[in-house]
């Protein structure tokens, strides 16, 4: 098969969202240690109080404290949050927090940041939910003020932990991405990821940035076939990551997408000699 894809030698990854809700305890753990186990590149979990699949008012583990569980429960693959709400905790006290779970992890953590958007999270908890524009300006501060506190913790982080913007918006989301970011996650067809990748790269090239520096991922809904992965990797994203939810998760098809992942890693060295 030829490999349908932009030009590039980047290594091609896969990971899995296994989202903690609807499930137990005991589920989410097996489903850790299997998808490390299998060979994945990342593990994430969400940062929501409540469901956002399914029954909204069923059950529903902490982000933060989730990873602090998955850190040691895992060896082999990159975790993180698709993404945290930086405006959920004291900023400062959020950078303390990611450094404390690079060392859990042994340096395997990214910091996936987003502005927020589930009203039902900010009305239970207590959290004021500004305007669209506003959150995400507050995201643009805080990740200043995260590198500010790494700087000052003792220990420091492991080595310097990765920041994820998730997001779609093309005017600020994207630009901030453009600016700090060194990984974007993003969701849609194929069409929509070209679209919304050629908008980073241009707001990339606003600031002087290459765009190759950020590596571009895509959260799918559902596993799908050769030809649709190829795709998705046409339109830029090099690290497709399937959305699993509770109560259980299904892990059938992650072989053929660990398989593929590896044909075409393949057909990128054996072209870059």
């Amino acid at each position: 098969m030829v490999l349908v894809m932009a030009d590039t030698a980047k290594k091609i990854r896969v990971g899995v969202q296994i989202r903690p809700n609807h499930v137990s305890w005991k589920t989410m753990e097996a489903a850790w240690a299997y998808c490390d186990q299998e060979g994945v590149d990342s593990i994430w979990t969400f940062d929501h109080f409540f469901p956002i699949d399914g029954d909204l008012d069923g059950s529903s583990f902490e982000c933060w404290t989730t990873l602090a569980a998955m850190a040691p429960q895992t060896e082999y693959a990159q975790i993180g949050a698709l993404v945290t709400c930086y405006s959920y905790r004291n900023i400062n006290l959020l950078a303390d927090m990611a450094r404390t779970v690079s060392h859990a992890c042994g340096g395997r953590f990214i910091l996936g940041l987003g502005a927020g958007w589930l009203d039902k999270d900010y009305e239970e908890y207590g959290f004021e939910k500004l305007g669209d524009a506003e959150r995400i300006r507050g995201m643009q501060k805080s990740i200043s003020l995260i590198e500010e506190r790494y700087s000052k913790l003792n220990p420091p982080p492991v080595n310097p932990i990765p920041l994820l913007i998730g997001g779609l918006g093309q005017k600020l989301t994207l630009s901030v991405t453009a600016q700090y970011a060194d990984m974007w996650n993003g969701w849609g067809t194929p069409a929509e990821i070209s679209h919304l990748n050629n908008v980073l790269d241009d707001h990339c090239r606003k600031f002087d940035r290459n765009p190759d520096e950020i590596e571009r991922t895509v959260a799918l809904f559902e596993y799908a076939d050769e030809a649709t992965y190829d795709q998705y990797l046409a339109a830029g994203a090099t690290h497709i990551i399937i959305v699993q939810s509770g109560p259980t998760y299904e892990f059938e098809e992650l072989g053929n997408l660990l398989s593929w992942r590896d044909s075409r890693n393949q057909q990128i060295g054996e072209a870059h000699g």
